[in-house]
C-alpha cells in the first residue's frame, strides 16, 4: 500500500502543478482581454477628440477625418474580433481549468480516503493487540487466583 501511496501523491502533485498552469494561461488571456478592452476604450476617447478636432476645424483640413474615421473603423473592428477571440479563449482556459481542478479533487479524495483506510486498519490492529494483552492478563490472574 505505500507503493500506492507514493503514486497517489505524486499525482497530487503533478495536478497541482497542472492546475497551476491552467490559472496562469486563465490569468495571462485574462490581461490581454483587459488590453483589448483598454484599447477600445482609448480608441474611442481619441475617435471622439478627432471629431471634436475636425468639427472645430475653420481651415478645411476636416476632410481627412473621413480617411481617419475609416482607418478607426477597420482597427476597432480588428479590435472587435481580437476580443472574440480572447473570450474564447478563456472560455476553453476556464473550462481546462475546472476540470484540472477537478482531477485534483478527485486524487485528494482517493489520498484522504486511502489514508483514513489506514488508520482504521492500524486502529484495528492495536485494537486487537490491546485486547490480546488484556485477555492475557486476565488469564494470568486466573490461574495465579486458582493456584493460591
Amino acid at each position: 500500500m505505500a507503493r500506492n501511496a507514493k503514486g497517489i501523491k505524486t499525482l497530487i502533485r503533478l495536478s497541482k502543478f497542472n492546475v497551476d498552469e491552467k490559472r496562469r494561461v486563465l490569468t495571462s488571456l485574462q490581461t490581454a482581454e483587459d488590453q483589448i478592452l483598454a484599447d477600445i476604450d482609448h480608441a474611442e476617447h481619441r475617435l471622439i477628440e478627432e471629431q471634436k478636432i475636425a468639427a472645430a476645424d475653420a481651415t478645411g483640413v476636416g476632410y481627412l477625418y473621413g480617411a481617419y474615421h475609416r482607418a478607426w473603423r477597420d482597427h476597432r473592428n480588428e479590435q472587435d474580433r481580437a476580443l472574440m477571440n480572447v473570450r474564447a479563449q478563456i472560455e476553453a482556459a476556464r473550462d481546462d481549468l475546472a476540470e484540472a481542478y477537478r482531477q485534483l479533487k478527485t486524487y485528494e479524495v482517493t489520498q484522504a480516503n486511502r489514508e483514513k483506510l489506514e488508520r482504521e486498519e492500524a486502529d484495528r490492529k492495536e485494537q486487537i493487540f490491546l485486547d490480546e494483552v488484556g485477555m492475557t492478563q486476565f488469564r494470568r490472574r486466573e490461574e495465579a487466583a486458582n493456584e493460591g
